[in-house]
């Protein structure tokens, strides 16, 4: 798939949430992500479920664009991408689209931040129980189907109880459910 630099450019800051640069977390969430994927729960992703799954994330892709691809990481007679080698993909084009256009240092700090963004969808620096429903129901989780769930979510980290989820909220919830690296 050729991409030009403005495409690039698009691409990366449409996709922030991919570039999963602490290494200590890349492998569980990468797992989820190909759990998530991984519709039918067969072990396997094949080129129809993740395209199906980078269109529900708004990243419309052409099947015949990604399909030579996708079908260079796997394995012969076998019916998708196993977890190593969706890894092993990821890994490419981790190092494809976003080497040195990372505006982050790395850190867990800006990590979560990253992360943060994709949530905070408009902007102003809280995430509302309508905007992290969005968020769920892109990636087709069904927790997303009923508001009133979603406000549980968000009342479970609103320790100031504004009704909202500021950043600092947002990485003490986070901070929690992340096993620390050995």
């Amino acid at each position: 798939m050729e991409i030009t630099i403005n495409e690039k450019k698009i691409f990366s800051r449409q996709s922030s949430s991919f570039r999963l640069r602490s290494p200590s977390l890349n492998a569980l969430r990468l797992q989820r992500i190909f759990d998530l994927f991984d519709k039918n729960s067969d072990g396997f992703i094949t080129v129809e479920e993740l395209s199906q799954a980078l269109s529900r994330l708004g990243l419309d892709a052409d099947i015949s664009d990604l399909k030579p691809t996708i079908e260079s990481y796997i394995k012969p007679d076998e019916t998708g991408l196993r977890f190593e080698d969706f890894a092993a993909l990821h890994k490419t084009l981790d190092e494809s689209f976003f080497a040195g256009d990372c505006e982050c240092d790395g850190s867990p700090e800006s990590d979560l931040e990253e992360a943060f963004k994709v949530f905070d969808q408009d902007g102003d620096g809280f995430i509302s129980a309508v905007e992290l429903q969005n968020v769920l129901k892109k990636l087709g989780l069904p927790e997303a189907g009923e508001i009133e769930q979603v406000e549980k979510m968000i009342v479970s980290v609103d320790s100031n109880h504004d009704g909202r989820v500021d950043f600092f909220e947002f990485k003490n919830m986070m901070q929690t459910v992340i096993v620390p690296s050995s």
